[in-house]
């Protein structure tokens, strides 16, 4: 299992357009193979600043199978216009303690 994290930042006054079009994508991403669960948490400090969490299977669930889907254009038209910056991406594996 993989955890893609990304802080996303949603343009000044979106905010409320930008969580209901989340709600609404979330069909999306959790219909694709691979997936497992995700979460948007709302910044309490900073307006506008959410941090995106998605378990995969695997890293190439979502690079591939996810990334390069027709599913994910339609996810992008739906959200991509909403952040500024666009967001960075990063993975991380678990490290067994």
């Amino acid at each position: 299992m993989i955890l893609e994290a990304v802080m996303l930042q949603v343009k000044q006054g979106m905010e409320k357009e930008y969580e209901e079009a989340f709600q609404e994508a979330s069909k999306i991403i959790s219909s694709m193979p691979g997936y497992i669960t995700h979460e948007l948490q709302r910044c309490m400090e900073v307006k506008g600043k959410y941090l995106l969490l998605v378990k995969w299977e695997t890293l190439e669930d979502h690079t591939i199978g996810f990334r390069q889907s027709k599913e994910y254009q339609e996810w992008k038209k739906q959200l991509h216009h909403f952040y500024d910056p666009f967001p960075t991406v990063e993975h991380f594996e678990n490290v067994p303690l």
